[in-house]
């Protein structure tokens, strides 16, 4: 079970954020389950080092549209509309985010921006609304990369033009449509994520990790073999996309357990509290009889069950390692683990 209450000197979102840097990404849901609970001054403070720090969150791991209401079902409609292409004509005459994309159809969308990000860098006004203009476009389209994820197209588009605003005025050098696009993207999760909070997503994905890990663990037993995220998300009645965006975040849950462990603390403490699992109890087990095996077996079964004080690589992790393919891993790690189990007898 995957806890995320920590006893040591920096907070667990300072833990969180501690190995990323400037342009790295953040599991958006991660950082939801961690603020759960906490004031909303701990939560702006939270967000504002990610947003000072330049790391982006990743909000693919949050739910999207919930159906049964009428916003839900206008989320559902706009995520849609972003995957084939926004165009005008695809909403009704009167909707208000269509006159938006028509009235920013008529705008001048030509000019230099990396001239004009050098001009705005030394206080000309003229070319920061020039720029501001020419980026207009470039939020919407970024914004399809949020849509149906709680917030309405038209509110994103507002959070990004804000966050295109902002990234004008604080440029002062560099690779500009990288910086603009980041700056873009930034002010669309946050509102994202803020908005996931405020539903108590990160409670439920909390919950989720915990599930999670739960089913790891029981298929394991069950099957011989680390189970696959299908596996795992079908036990779990996720999808695989789900699947998939939890595994992710349990990833870097359990590696900001790794950071946060007191080093002092001896390392046959560490072990004490997780070796008394079936899950380690057979990672134990197969290090011991790895000596049957060949040598390309015995380290494909060391990089499947982590026995190189890692984390367990999952069977397409391990096939990419191994230059095979994924189905030759599952099939070569059932024979393996078959000759084992047949060698113990």
């Amino acid at each position: 079970m995957i806890e995320l209450d920590y006893a040591f000197g920096q907070a667990p979102w300072e833990v969180l954020l501690s190995s990323r840097k400037e342009g790295d990404t953040l599991q958006a849901g991660n950082l939801l389950a961690i603020l759960e609970g906490e004031s909303a001054e701990t939560a702006e403070e939270a967000f504002q080092a990610v947003e000072d720090r330049g790391v982006l969150l990743d909000v693919s791991g949050l739910p999207k549209y919930q159906s049964g209401s009428r916003t839900g079902e206008r989320l559902a409609r706009e995520a849609h509309l972003a995957k084939v292409g926004f165009v005008p004509r695809d909403l009704e005459p009167e909707d208000p985010l269509r006159i938006y994309l028509e009235e920013l159809s008529a705008v001048p969308a030509a000019g230099d921006e990396n001239r004009l990000a050098r001009e705005a860098s030394a206080g000309d006004e003229n070319a920061r609304a020039r720029l501001l203009n020419l980026g207009l476009t470039r939020v919407v389209e970024l914004a399809r990369e949020y849509a149906g994820y709680g917030v309405l197209m038209l509110d994103l588009i507002q959070e990004g033009n804000l966050g295109l605003w902002q990234g004008i005025q604080a440029y002062q050098g560099g690779d500009y449509a990288t910086l603009r696009d980041r700056g873009i993207r930034c002010a669309m999760a946050k509102a994202v994520t803020l908005q996931a909070k405020s539903g108590g997503v990160g409670e439920k994905l909390r919950k989720a990790m915990q599930d999670y890990r739960e089913a790891d663990r029981a298929l394991l037993k069950e099957l011989g073999r680390n189970p696959t995220v299908a596996e795992i998300a079908g036990k779990l009645n996720m999808t695989l996309e789900e699947g998939e965006a939890v595994s992710n975040m349990l990833a870097d849950a359990i590696m900001m357990e790794k950071q946060a462990a007191p080093r002092e603390q001896p390392e046959e403490e560490q072990n004490e509290s997780v070796e008394d699992t079936a899950y380690f109890r057979m990672r134990e087990r197969v290090a011991e009889l790895l000596s049957q095996l060949s040598g390309e077996d015995a380290r494909l079964l060391t990089l499947r069950f982590g026995l190189e004080k890692g984390e367990p690589l999952s069977p397409e992790a391990t096939a990419a390692r191994l230059g095979l393919s994924t189905r030759e891993v599952l099939d070569r790690e059932a024979k393996a683990l078959s000759l084992l189990r047949n060698g113990e007898k």
